[in-house]
């Protein structure tokens, strides 16, 4: 196991690599961090020389003075050339949630230098927006409440450092990002799989929940029929599905993983 750290943009950004085989970048999502997707890496590292890492204001990494889209991105770009990772070849790169919209807009940017993607429950182009006027109470006062528990976290590597205004402006920004994803998967001619939540905002039969779940179906269907060659597989979860079913997401990894050195774009 190999621990350094990438400086960039004025922030610190821990890098964490052990296992043999295809060489794995996971990049975690918003409210998330090395240390929540333990289970997850040790069982990848079983089979593959994994890269984690945490964005800024999560985990280990430093604070930093905004924290956008723009500037996750950075993180992710920063730490795939950083020198000292040194992979004997390009990385399958794997994204969960924003993570997975971080994974796309690279593929997107850098072409060859990622061998393929696996996106889980994340840049999805969804038909509606998720932020939306009458979802909004609902979901800010959700996310203050998620910032005032994280309070108890401060000073471990599971801190996350965002405020609730924060994640909620960054949230807007993902839609508006999504809205526009479409465009960035056409210039990726890495193979790509996807795996999704079900029941992406709760399995509940009212309030909002119905609604969010079949847009985040319908964006997945609009996404296949463009891109056919995407494989797409379904979980029977929630949004955090990473944490509750480790081991079927792995399992789907590895052979996704395992087929894209016999992939011909």
């Amino acid at each position: 196991m190999r621990h350094f750290t990438v400086h960039h943009d004025g922030v610190e950004i821990p890098v964490t690599r052990g296992g043999r085989g295809r060489p794995v970048v996971l990049c975690p999502g918003l409210n998330s961090t090395q240390a929540d997707l333990r289970e997850l890496t040790e069982l990848l590292r079983r089979d593959h020389d994994v890269v984690t890492f945490d964005l800024r204001g999560h985990g280990l990494a430093s604070a930093a003075d905004r924290y956008t889209f723009e500037a996750f991105a950075g993180d992710l770009a920063a730490v795939l050339a950083e020198p000292k990772l040194d992979l004997d070849a390009a990385p399958v790169l794997v994204g969960y949630s924003l993570g997975a919209d971080l994974a796309v807009h690279h593929a997107s940017e850098h072409p060859g230098g990622v061998a393929g993607l696996i996106l889980i429950d994340g840049a999805n182009p969804v038909p509606e927006p998720f932020i939306t006027e009458d979802v909004l109470p609902e979901f800010r006062a959700m996310w203050e409440d998620m910032a005032t528990r994280q309070e108890a976290e401060r000073g471990t590597a599971r801190q996350v450092l965002l405020t609730a205004q924060e994640i909620l402006d960054l949230n807007v920004e993902i839609d508006a990002v999504r809205s526009g994803i479409l465009e960035r998967y056409r210039k990726i001619d890495r193979p790509i799989s996807m795996i999704m939540s079900t029941s992406m905002a709760g399995d509940g039969d009212e309030g909002h929940a119905p609604r969010l779940n079949r847009n985040w179906r319908a964006g997945v269907e609009r996404l296949v029929r463009e891109q056919p060659r995407i494989a797409t597989f379904w979980l029977d979860a929630d949004h955090r599905l990473v944490f509750t079913h480790a081991p079927e997401i792995v399992r789907i990894i590895r052979s996704a993983a395992g087929a894209v050195g016999r992939a011909t774009p």
